[in-house]
């Protein structure tokens, strides 16, 4: 019988920092005081899940953020800007990342009940190893705890290209993809877990493309959250995310669906 045996978790705004809230406000202020550009909170979120100065290349690649550089330098950005902005991004994340290493609600239950069936569970991340070195244990002290982690460092490319869904298959020893599910909250995840051929499954609650605090998240009137909602999950389809769930208490029932589905003789 085929069945699911292993979870691959991406890290902020899937399983910490409900609304991917750190390294929203680290670009931010690192946009403002490095190149005195203002970008969106929309500019900011889009690229999330990049490796971080990826993702800052993503935002200067941006036409609007392109013509506001122009404007502001009197020249199209260079390599030595992004360079520049990334180590004033690091200086303001490094500052923040312990304050944002609380559990998204319901992820420890869910995953501790996936590990009592077997299931083992692994991550990957946008963040380098020094920030992981931050991030996972403040999650750790707050009672979430992996059976492995990978971060870009070393790797051809991080997300979207497949390399630490890989590495976590090598190190937890899982012999086919067809047992792998990729779970995340960005379009960057999504793309990950497609590219590595594994089942690649969206969350909305508490993602980056949402993102909204989760106060926010709770006082929002239901009939514009489901709107929002619908939206997300319609990105997170046509990026081509096999399943996208409301929240994380729906993955258990989402493996069972998967484990049917592969033995099934007639899908």
């Amino acid at each position: 019988m085929k069945k699911i045996s292993c979870v691959i978790m991406d890290w902020a705004g899937t399983a910490v920092d409900f609304g991917c809230f750190a390294p929203l406000n680290a670009f931010l202020k690192a946009f403002s005081e490095e190149k005195a550009l203002d970008i969106t909170y929309k500019q900011a979120r889009e690229p999330m899940g990049l490796l971080k100065i990826d993702h800052i290349k993503a935002i200067l690649n941006m036409p609007e953020v392109a013509q506001k550089f122009q404007a502001q330098h009197n020249r199209s950005w260079t390599a030595e800007d992004v360079n520049e902005i990334y180590v004033n991004f690091e200086k303001h994340l490094f500052a923040s990342l312990t304050d944002f290493t609380t559990p998204i609600p319901h992820v420890i239950d869910t995953l501790n009940g996936l590990r009592s069936e077997g299931i083992q569970i692994g991550s990957t991340t946008g963040y380098t190893t020094a920030m992981m070195d931050v991030v996972a244990p403040g999650a750790a002290k707050n009672g979430y705890v992996v059976d492995n982690l990978e971060t870009p460092n070393g790797l051809p490319a991080g997300r979207p290209a497949p390399y630490m869904i890989y590495k976590n298959m090598i190190a937890l020893n899982i012999p086919s993809v067809d047992q792998v599910v990729k779970v995340g909250d960005t379009i960057a995840d999504i793309g990950e877990g497609v590219n590595a051929k594994v089942w690649s499954v969206g969350v909305i609650t508490g993602s980056n493309e949402m993102g909204l605090t989760e106060a926010e998240h709770q006082a929002m009137p239901l009939a514009e959250l489901n709107v929002m909602k619908e939206e997300v999950r319609a990105r997170m389809l046509a990026a081509g995310a096999h399943y996208v769930l409301d929240n994380i208490t729906e993955l258990p029932a989402c493996i069972a669906q998967i484990n049917a589905r592969m033995n099934n003789s007639t899908n």
